[in-house]
């Protein structure tokens, strides 16, 4: 019997149902949980794989020749000519008590927020958690682990003309497939890029048997191999940290 086997005995005397899951989980907080699937050696070489064979290309462009993107001829604010997305505003800051006591600078405003959320399940009593290898254009090396569904709003209405986000099913509000929300809380983003922006912050309970097939771009992972690939440059998304940190 393992130090963990003998740790979970012990909280299984619990009374309350409820203390016996904290318990357990704190356990696989401190222990080494093993994951049912992947190595951690396994799971860096999946997304480095992915990075390495990545077709995405990016060139930098005058604001004037993006596509759908358009400059205001008078408050000279950029935006999306669908009106979703986001808008590029102008912002004076008076009265500060920073560095200085005023400044102006652009910000990023959008009309909506958008939904970072993980799914968890438990394989062989630990619990693992489903990641994506998400490319965002701005990323340092393209490819990040990431929430299982990170999207905006915008996003999850098509306005972008392609596909709903995979496995946002599991934290929309009406009409969601069989989850139980763990975690729900809107966490601000970064004030200094960003006008008054949140997004909703989910951790949801899915069953094994209730998940579709995933695609290979998907993962499971431990909280101890979270932590590790955390030690290391550029692999662990920031909102995963968001979401993950309360537990």
């Amino acid at each position: 019997m393992t130090l963990r086997d003998e740790l979970f005995a012990v909280a299984a005397r619990l009374e309350n149902a409820a203390d016996r899951d904290q318990i357990r989980e704190y356990i696989d907080l401190v222990l080494s949980d093993e994951n049912a699937f992947y190595n951690t050696d396994e799971l860096r070489e999946w997304i480095d794989a992915i990075r390495a064979a990545s077709p995405i290309q990016l060139d930098r462009k005058n604001i004037s020749d993006l596509r759908n993107w358009h400059v205001d001829p008078i408050t000279g604010e950029i935006f999306h000519a669908s009106g979703e997305f986001f808008r590029v505003i102008g912002v004076g800051i008076t009265n500060s008590a920073r560095e200085v006591s005023g400044w102006d600078q652009p910000f990023i405003y959008q009309k909506e927020a958008g939904i970072l959320g993980i799914i968890r399940t438990r394989f062989d009593g630990v619990w693992h958690y489903l990641l994506n290898a998400k490319a965002e254009p701005g990323n340092t090396l393209l490819y990040q682990i990431s929430p299982t569904l990170q999207a905006t709003y915008s996003n999850l209405k098509t306005a972008h003309g392609g596909r709903v986000p995979r496995f946002s099913e599991f934290f929309v509000e009406e009409g969601a497939a069989p989850r139980k929300v763990v975690y729900r809380q809107w966490l601000a983003e970064d004030g200094g890029r960003f006008f008054l922006k949140s997004n909703l912050n989910m951790l949801v309970e899915v069953a094994a048997e209730d998940l579709p097939v995933l695609p290979d771009e998907y993962r499971w992972f431990t909280l101890s191999q979270i932590k590790q690939l955390l030690r290391e440059d550029n692999y662990i998304n920031p909102h995963v940290r968001g979401i993950l940190c309360h537990l």
